[in-house]
């Protein structure tokens, strides 16, 4: 018995040394045209999946082996496990479902650690990942644990770039052309702002007109950046244009809305004024 432990320690211990190597040099010479980020993610999702199965592997085969040694006969108990688990996988069809939905979802490389997704409808940043179901961690810090069955459609929000996606508006009065440059301009400047050089692909940019709305105009931006980087570049991204808005005296709706409700306002004090005076 002691003997067969030490095996299985040593065969653990070697399979976490080896494993991680091995799966690295695999990992980069099929994806080796892909971002590092992308490598490191998917490194590190089949490290995980791989090792946690060959664990319990190893552990079944140390548990067979060493009950002999107390007298047990487990021929029976294979047999029987075979059947029950025949029996059980007869009424646990969503569990079969669950390990052959995560088997293409890993080798289809759908999705993976530290990746941000859409399932069952769900949007959270992956945290685990295993052959039966994967744990999301949504931006309240609500985990969410997902059954593999329940995944019909995977939304990745973070593979390969992730994409700046937004609107803004401006009043109708404004000067579009100009409006144009100076978002283009601020978006090129993010682009080559150090803290950000690194975040940014293809620089934030006028893709449109985009639509007509009853407050003013609004414009289609968009630009590429690293996985997961789309939200803080967005969120500096309308720090600029405001900044830059203000010092061009560019008018966006709101401020056009409150200022047509401030004069509303003193219209109708003016005539309560008047009204009480007669």
């Amino acid at each position: 018995m002691l003997l067969v432990l030490v095996v299985a320690f040593a065969g653990v211990w070697l399979l976490q040394r080896v494993l991680n190597p091995l799966i690295r040099v695999a990992i980069r010479e099929q994806m080796g045209l892909e971002p590092e980020i992308e490598v490191s993610k998917r490194i590190e999702t089949l490290s995980s999946v791989i090792y946690r199965t060959a664990l319990v592997v190893v552990l079944l085969i140390v548990i067979v082996t060493i009950l002999p040694e107390f007298g047990v006969n487990v021929a029976p108990m294979i047999a029987g496990l075979g059947l029950v688990g025949l029996a059980v996988g007869f009424g646990s069809q969503n569990l079969v479902k669950d390990v052959i939905n995560g088997v293409f979802i890993l080798v289809e490389n759908q999705y993976g650690k530290n990746d941000v997704v859409t399932i069952a409808g769900v949007t959270g940043l992956v945290e685990d990942i295993n052959l039966r179901r994967t744990t999301l961690r949504d931006l309240d810090g609500t985990v969410h644990f997902v059954p593999h069955s329940q995944v019909e459609v995977a939304s990745n929000w973070t593979k390969g770039f992730s994409r700046v996606n937004l609107n803004v508006s401006v009043a109708y009065e404004s000067d579009l052309d100009h409006v144009i440059d100076v978002i283009d301009r601020v978006g090129k400047e993010m682009a080559q702002d150090p803290g950000f050089a690194g975040k940014i692909k293809d620089p934030p940019h006028v893709l449109r007109v985009d639509k007509f709305a009853d407050t003013g105009v609004e414009l289609k931006i968009v630009g590429d950046t690293a996985p997961i980087e789309q939200w803080t570049v967005m969120g500096e991204l309308r720090l600029r244009l405001k900044k830059a808005f203000d010092a061009d005296g560019i008018v966006m709706p709101s401020t056009t809305r409150a200022a047509q409700l401030a004069a509303a306002a003193a219209l109708v004090q003016d005539a309560a004024q008047r009204t009480q005076a007669e």
